[in-house]
Formats: structure tokens, C-alpha cells, sequence
């Protein structure tokens, strides 16, 4: 393939990303805010880019994976962002840029009306699920917000990432995202409160996965979060803070539709204690540490 694609972020998301799209036969060109990620990421074929207007003056479509809203800006509008590059007669015209990160719903439609004006660049909004596994492997959930053009432009690509729904206009992606964060997010607490309970029995945890498969408690996170439980093992596929961060996207986007949310509530609260306990950088599947271990017969 000749297609060139540019990539904003290259942490542990973007580093599943990044080699899937050098897999697949694509020339990726890379930018990180930590110099040190730009320089790693060299080591499996991503071509550095001084910024982000750099990366969008050199690549065909644009895809984003940085930490929050106020990096999407940044990205978008910042110093030497995307925006600098049109200005400086980039020729932006006709390219796409998608952001796989999960932002505020009204940031995003803010921000896709800048790039367009400033850019004549199209906007899709495509956070994903599925960790940095599934972004290597390319078996990524991703859900899409933008306009029909957009979308068949960007389809070939995505396919090669994963499976991609589109649920509608810009921020329709991040709408459903949100959804998607209140069932994983509260279900990492239940999961945890389901392994102490086990634990208090002294039943074979390791077991458990499979026991449950075939019912109504299987599922694609049984076997990968609550084994992590298990096994403590916490190194980070998706940082602590990172739930925090969304939890409190999900809670203020409640209270603003005025939507009754309480797991989410409580999956806030321990996830507030997590980071305040100063394990911010674990996995967030530590979580299950916030919950008293009861031994068997107490």
C-alpha cells in the first residue's frame, strides 16, 4: 500500500496501533508530546515527526490516540498543531483526521468545527475498546461518530483495525463510548467484589473464567480482567487514572442529562480512593486492592 498515516500519541495505545498499521502495509508517520516515545517508536518503523502539523502535512488520513480532551486541542489548535500546518499552506483540504481517544462530547463537536474551518480537514470521532492488544492484533470495537464521506474514506483503514460501527453524526462515537466505559468501569468493581467473595470460600480462583464461560456471567472481560485479579497482575494495559479520567466524564455527563447513574457513582468513588492511595499508574484492574481480603472461614 502507499497510503501514509499519520499518528498523534504514541503511548501504550499507540504503540499497539502504530505496528499494526506498519503490519498491514502502511507507511506510519508519528508524533508524541515525550520525545522518548517518538524515539521508540523508530525502533518498529514509525517515521518521527517534528509535531503534529508536521504529521499532517506528511500523512494521507490523521489518527489520534492522546490522553484527554485538552490534548485533542492541543493537537488540533495548540502551537505547531494542526491547525499551524493549513496556515503555513499545508494543504490539508480533503484529509481526515480520526480521534480514537475519549473526550468530552461538546469539545469534540468544538473541535471538529475548528478543523474544519481551519483546515477544510473532515473530523471523525472513533474512540475504540479493546486495549492495546486488540490494537496490535487489530480486533478493535471501534464506534464513530462523522459524516458518511468521512466514514467510507476512512473504512479501509479501520478494517485493518478492528470492526468499526457507525453510530452517527460527530460525537456519536464519544456518546457511545460513554456507554461503553459505564459497563466496563463498574464491571472491573464488580468483578473485584465477585473475587474477594470467592476468595472468602477458598474455591480455585484461577477456575472461575471457566466455570462462569457458558452462562450469563461470561464474557470478553471475565477472562481477561478477573485473571488479572487473580494473578496480581497489574502492569498497566490501561492506567488507573485513565478510569478515573472517564468515570468523571460519564458522571458529568449524567448529571447534565440528568440520567441516574449509581454504579457508575460507586465505581467513582473507589476509583477517587485508588488514586488518592497513590496507584495511579497500575492497571485498572488493581482496583480489586481497594476491597478487603477476607481469608476462607472468616
Amino acid at each position: 500500500m502507499s497510503e501514509t498515516v499519520g499518528f498523534i500519541g504514541l503511548g501504550l495505545m499507540g504503540e499497539g496501533f502504530t505496528r499494526r498499521l506498519i503490519d498491514t502495509g502502511r507507511r506510519v508517520v508519528g508524533y508524541d508530546i515525550d520525545p522518548r516515545r517518538t524515539k521508540a517508536a523508530a525502533g518498529w518503523g514509525v517515521e518521527a515527526a517534528a509535531s503534529p502539523a508536521d504529521v499532517a502535512a506528511r500523512a494521507d488520513t490523521v489518527l489520534v490516540c492522546v490522553l484527554n480532551t485538552a490534548a485533542v486541542a492541543d493537537v488540533i489548535a495548540g502551537d505547531n498543531g494542526i491547525a499551524t500546518a493549513a496556515a503555513n499552506g499545508g494543504g490539508l483540504e480533503g484529509k481526515v483526521l480520526v480521534d480514537h481517544s475519549t473526550t468530552e462530547i461538546a469539545a469534540t463537536l468544538d473541535l471538529a468545527a475548528v478543523l474544519a474551518e481551519r483546515t477544510g480537514m473532515a473530523f471523525v470521532d472513533a474512540p475504540v475498546s479493546g486495549g492495546p492488544d486488540a490494537a496490535r492484533a487489530g480486533t478493535l470495537a471501534i464506534m464513530a461518530g462523522g459524516d458518511l464521506h468521512a466514514i467510507s474514506r476512512i473504512d479501509p483503514l479501520m478494517t485493518d483495525l478492528g470492526t468499526l460501527t457507525h453510530m452517527g453524526p460527530v460525537s456519536a462515537g464519544q456518546a457511545t463510548k460513554l456507554v461503553n466505559q459505564t459497563i466496563v468501569l463498574t464491571n472491573y468493581c464488580v468483578l473485584a467484589e465477585a473475587l474477594r467473595l470467592a476468595e472468602a470460600h477458598g474455591v480455585d480462583t484461577g477456575r472461575i473464567p471457566q466455570a462462569l464461560a457458558t452462562g450469563y456471567a461470561g464474557s470478553n472481560l471475565l477472562p481477561v480482567a478477573f485473571e488479572r485479579m487473580v494473578a496480581r497482575d497489574f502492569v498497566p494495559r490501561g492506567y488507573a487514572r485513565q478510569v478515573l479520567k472517564d468515570l468523571e466524564m460519564v458522571n458529568e455527563d449524567a448529571r447534565h442529562h440528568h440520567v441516574a447513574m449509581p454504579m457508575v457513582a460507586q465505581a467513582l468513588t473507589l476509583y477517587r480512593m485508588m488514586i488518592a492511595a497513590g496507584k495511579a499508574d497500575l492497571d485498572g484492574t488493581a482496583i480489586v486492592e481497594m476491597l478487603p481480603e477476607i481469608l476462607p472461614g472468616h
